[in-house]
């Protein structure tokens, strides 16, 4: 009787754990914020309604677009030379510096095209302008 007992322990020492992960997987895959189609909604322990706050756009982004405002409306020498004014005077930009370098040699591309554009290379982000010139050239 002994053995029995034990030999129906320890089976319940092996699969009980298994069973409970994967009850517990299979209960959180079931909440309606984990599939992406789902229309039901999930109420709160406040049944209140919560607004959510507006979501700010990165530092980067904003100079990007103000950069490429600034090319259309001047030429990219005025561009690159604010850019190079921002990442110096903020230097958490120096980071995304060379991405918004590239865009903006992307857009002088658009507007000026290939060969106007080079001539407004200059030693900014690691000639990132120039690259982004001849990548989209």
């Amino acid at each position: 009787m002994t053995h029995t007992a034990r030999r129906i322990g320890r089976t319940l020492a092996l699969v009980l754990p298994v069973v409970m992960v994967l009850s517990g997987t299979l209960a959180v895959t079931r909440v309606p914020w984990a599939a992406h189609n789902s229309t039901s909604q999930v109420l709160t322990a406040s049944a209140e309604t919560v607004s959510k706050p507006v979501a700010e756009r990165a530092p980067q982004d904003v100079l990007r677009d103000r950069l490429l405002v600034e090319l259309r409306q001047k030429d990219p020498g005025a561009a690159l030379t604010d850019l190079q004014r921002a990442v110096e005077g903020r230097p958490s930009l120096a980071r995304h510096c060379m991405s918004i370098a590239r865009a903006l040699g992307r857009a002088a591309v658009e507007q000026y095209g290939p060969v106007r554009a080079h001539r407004f290379s200059r030693p900014v982000c690691d000639t990132s302008f120039a690259s982004g010139v001849a990548q989209f050239s």
